[in-house]
């Protein structure tokens, strides 16, 4: 009974985890070569790097799976997230002790999963490659990393490396389909596509995004996810661009401004989605690329942690160029 409460209250991404390498719904190359190394008892040091998202934690775990009973699991897996303890000690530590340590009366390898191995300090990395080598008889190690230059070459040269892509909306929308029949959520089309659009590839976004629409509306549609997540509605986008190209720059200002404090939107997100709204109008090639130009330069500042209300001013002036350029041709 407490294993059945346990399992409802579990966030979906957790709840849907797949089990099983048949179960992922993706990377069906990268499977097919692993299920070959686990079938032939030839299983290498393993460096799985892509994006968040995309299936590399749920692949291994999946391979822990078929490798060991589920009582085996908890002595032959180790598994640690690198992001919390990134130094040298937890090499020299927990690692070194399990790596060194050998199974009684069990044959084959044990498993170390290191998550988020791109967090590990340098030394941590170096200490690591010597562990690789000296325990291989008894050790297999699978390196998780989101992004693969800031793993040292020499890991990467120990390792079988798999990358995974971003999910493509084609593999994500069934299983999305699937969560919502099994969780009974009332989702519309506009919906689903939104979620597809704001995952953009991530599997858990995706999710974890669904399951918060759902229990603060009730309701999954397009209006409501993007009100969750503080995300421009498309009518909101629409109204600021046709106020930067129309209205005076003082009213677009103050219009703008107001949008922002009464939704709760951020700039970033309006540069971006005001990005893919001009590639729907028609706009000369020079004065567009002048203006993306501009609205790159915005972005990179706002990244960079630049005043909002500056950078605001700035994309106002930008389209102000537009409005300019685009009426000095219609008089010629």
């Amino acid at each position: 009974m407490v294993q059945k409460e346990q399992n409802i209250n579990l966030p979906w991404v957790e709840k849907y985890r797949p089990g099983t390498l048949s179960d992922l719904i993706s990377h069906e190359e990268i499977i097919k070569t692993i299920n070959k190394f686990i079938q032939e008892d030839q299983v290498p040091h393993l460096l799985f790097y892509g994006p968040p998202g995309t299936g590399k934690t749920s692949t291994i775990l999946a391979c822990a799976r078929q490798l060991y009973t589920p009582a085996q699991f908890p002595s032959m897996v180790l598994e640690l997230n690198a992001s919390d303890d990134r130094g040298i000690g937890i090499v020299r530590g927990p690692i070194l002790t399990f790596a060194s340590t050998r199974t009684i009366f069990k044959s084959g390898f044990k498993l170390i999963i290191l998550d988020e191995a791109d967090a590990m300090t340098l030394d941590a990395q170096n200490a690591l490659r010597r562990i690789i080598e000296k325990y291989t008889d008894n050790i297999r190690f699978c390196i998780i990393s989101n992004y693969l230059n800031k793993i040292i070459p020499a890991l990467q040269s120990r390792c079988t490396r798999f990358r995974f892509g971003p999910l493509s909306p084609e593999l994500i929308l069934p299983r999305l389909t699937y969560i919502c029949e099994q969780e009974q959520v009332k989702i519309s089309d506009d919906g689903k596509q939104a979620l597809l659009k704001l995952g953009n590839g991530d599997m858990r976004k995706t999710l974890n995004v669904l399951q918060s629409t759902w229990f603060a509306f009730k309701d999954v549609t397009e209006d409501t996810i993007y009100t969750c997540v503080g995300h421009p509605l498309r009518v909101d986008i629409e109204n600021i661009v046709d106020w930067m190209l129309t209205e005076d720059v003082n009213v677009c200002f103050k219009n703008i401004q107001e949008l922002k404090k009464l939704k709760g939107l951020a700039l970033t997100d309006i540069v971006t989605e005001v990005h893919k709204f001009v590639h729907r109008i028609e706009l000369p090639f020079k004065t567009l690329t002048t203006l993306l130009d501009k609205m790159a330069d915005i972005e990179y500042r706002l990244s960079h942690g630049a005043n909002e209300k500056i950078q605001l001013i700035g994309l106002i002036s930008a389209f102000q160029f537009v409005r300019g350029s685009v009426g000095q041709q219609e008089t010629s």
